[in-house]
């Protein structure tokens, strides 16, 4: 069986050669080695998030039966030109590099890594969490560019503790239901709204289940867990935003569309927003006169949450895992078009 192993600088083609070699002992390869993150993914041809070219995936697909890739493009394109393909196993949460309707069009089943950054992601979330109430990340850059903040320790300006305060989680998937755990362990109260989760699990795990507004209403920190979808962006608007108690730090390290930027430079400025940490944006990278880059109180990290060695072996792992239950014939685990399956 011949497989196309289209690796990055993260998920590496080497990394992903050695966990499916160990699930197809026989398999041949053809190789690609993309550019991310080293440089942006962004669309290619009809896919929203890719990295690499359609020409390059096409000339080094090489007749393969399988690919297993985090950030090549699938395309239309891509299917016409790879006849033998039957299945392209993708390396994240969703298969977003894949034009789905034209995978299936061709007989291709689609999987993909859901929960494989769960755990990098979900610390993460707590590290910003922390980083903005405790003023972590703010009074290091200024201790670092010489000003020592004193001021930081009276009382109108000293940090919130986790412990008895609320904070709402929007999103209950593989990586909020973690959240949630660390921060009861913390001794907050946790609110959560997702109208998909199962509510017996999130009274089980400690939280509570409520409308999206009584948690902004509620809720000092708002953390962001959830998909982005049509009906979720910009989930969080000047209206919701003007729910949240005065002074409530907000997070997003899920994706930018959840969120609408527009708001958010005068309501941190006026005290509406205490602080705001995030880790994704709407335009990535943002551009040189980002309006928020001159705001008070925002900590920003560049798309880093799912970013652990960890999460690379693990989703080389899930591939190839599925690698090997098409070569013995197996059924698949996570299939996104399962109608082309027998």
């Amino acid at each position: 069986m011949r497989i196309l192993a289209a690796g990055d600088e993260f998920v590496g083609t080497g990394l992903l050669i050695d966990a499916v070699r160990a699930e197809v002992p026989g398999a041949e390869f053809s190789r690609l080695s993309l550019p991310w993150p080293v440089e942006p993914f962004g669309p290619v041809g009809g896919v929203h998030e890719a990295s690499g070219t359609e020409e390059q995936v096409i000339e080094a697909i090489g007749g393969a039966e399988v690919a297993v890739t985090q950030m090549a493009p699938f395309t239309k394109k891509v299917f016409a030109a790879a006849p033998e393909l039957r299945m392209v196993s993708v390396s994240r949460g969703g298969p977003v590099n894949v034009d789905l309707a034209a995978a299936t069009e061709a007989g291709v089943a689609v999987t993909f890594a859901p929960g494989r950054n769960a755990a990098a992601a979900a610390e993460f979330a707590i590290g910003l969490i922390l980083a903005a109430m405790r003023r972590i990340a703010t009074s290091s850059a200024e201790l670092l560019g010489g000003v020592w903040r004193g001021d930081y320790y009276s009382y109108g300006k000293t940090g919130i503790e986790l412990e008895g305060n609320t904070v709402g989680l929007v999103g209950y998937g593989a990586i909020g239901s973690r959240v949630a755990k660390v921060l009861v362990a913390f001794g907050a109260k946790v609110l959560v709204s997702d109208p998909f989760a199962d509510p017996a699990k999130i009274t089980a795990d400690g939280a509570e289940v409520v409308e999206l507004d009584e948690l902004l209403r509620r809720s000092f920190v708002v953390s962001l867990h959830a998909r982005l979808t049509e009906q979720t962006k910009h989930l969080i608007n000047a209206e919701k935003l003007a729910l949240m108690p005065e002074g409530a730090v907000l997070v997003n390290s899920a994706r930018g569309g959840l969120l609408d930027y527009a708001p958010l430079p005068d309501a941190l400025r006026s005290g509406r927003l205490g602080a705001l940490a995030l880790d994704v944006y709407d335009i990535e990278p943002p551009p040189a006169e980002w309006p928020l880059r001159d705001a008070p109180n925002v900590i920003a990290t560049p798309h880093l949450a799912g970013a652990s060695r960890q999460t690379a072996e693990r989703a080389a792992r899930i591939v190839a895992a599925e690698a090997g239950r098409y070569a013995r014939g197996e059924k698949l685990a996570n299939v996104a078009n399962p109608e082309v399956l027998p």
